[in-house]
């Protein structure tokens, strides 16, 4: 048997939480000591860890109450319920992290060029929609006023030098890639390290942290993929793994310079 205050501390669960689960019935200790305070059984505990995991799950007290009073059948029927809204919610929620990335990337923010110009420039990886989802999601963002304030004065020269330094760090890569250097070698992350200073200085403050997490799009969005694939076959796993590689061997750090 366990007191209040044990089993608060085996479960993470509060002493005034335990208590408010006994008052509304929801786990009433099986004991108690001479002096009137509480004592769990084994059964008790397991009935609580129910309900924590049940709690994290998004189920009310009542809902929960319900659960464990029900017969197998219904709780594997509220549990399949239950996990296709959490999965709804994990997926907005990995749409909603692809937009910022996309956000910040930098072919997609504080470009200020015609859109023929733009298309004239980066081609089929431009797109008027991004800039729009992009300033509707994270216009109020660092990144974002950092990018504008630097791109404002670009000319389409200076756009025309970002494309071929773009284009450098592509053709490296792929060299790389074709003489079979591992993405996780010195040379790759080296040029990893390239593209990651190459936004800093261009559009952004870019952590090894967050350039990890960009390069993770170009496997995951197809918009990515395409533009590295029209380089060379696998390439963009490969700019994604030596990005990463790189990030492993930096740390995850804030920054250009770290």
């Amino acid at each position: 048997m366990l007191t209040v205050g044990r089993v608060a501390e085996l479960t993470g669960v509060s002493v005034r939480t335990l208590h408010h689960y006994d008052a509304v019935g929801l786990v009433r200790p099986s004991g108690r000591t001479s002096a009137g305070y509480r004592l769990y059984a084994v059964d008790d505990v397991e009935r609580l860890q129910a309900v924590v995991v049940y709690r994290r799950l998004g189920f009310s007290l009542e809902e929960i109450g319900a659960l464990l009073a029900a017969d197998g059948e219904e709780v594997v029927d509220h549990l399949r319920r239950q996990r296709d809204a959490v999965t709804a919610r994990l997926q907005e929620d990995a749409d909603l992290l692809a937009a910022i990335e996309r956000a910040l990337e930098a072919r997609m923010t504080g470009i200020q060029l015609t859109p023929d110009e733009q298309r004239e420039l980066f081609g089929d990886s431009f797109s008027e929609d991004y800039a729009v989802e992009a300033q509707e999601r994270w216009g109020q963002t660092e990144q974002w006023a950092q990018s504008q304030q630097r791109t404002a004065q670009y000319t389409k020269a200076d756009w025309e030098q970002v494309r071929a330094e773009g284009d450098a760090l592509n053709t490296a890569f792929a060299e790389l890639l074709a003489a079979g250097e591992p993405a996780d070698g010195d040379a790759a992350t080296a040029v990893a390290e390239r593209h990651r200073l190459h936004v800093c200085e261009r559009f952004y403050d870019m952590s090894h942290a967050m350039h990890r997490s960009v390069s993770q799009l170009y496997v995951d969005d197809p918009r990515f993929t395409a533009t590295y694939e029209a380089v060379a076959p696998g390439l963009a796993q490969y700019v994604r793994d030596a990005a990463h590689a790189n990030a492993a061997r930096h740390g995850v750090t804030e920054g250009c310079t770290s």
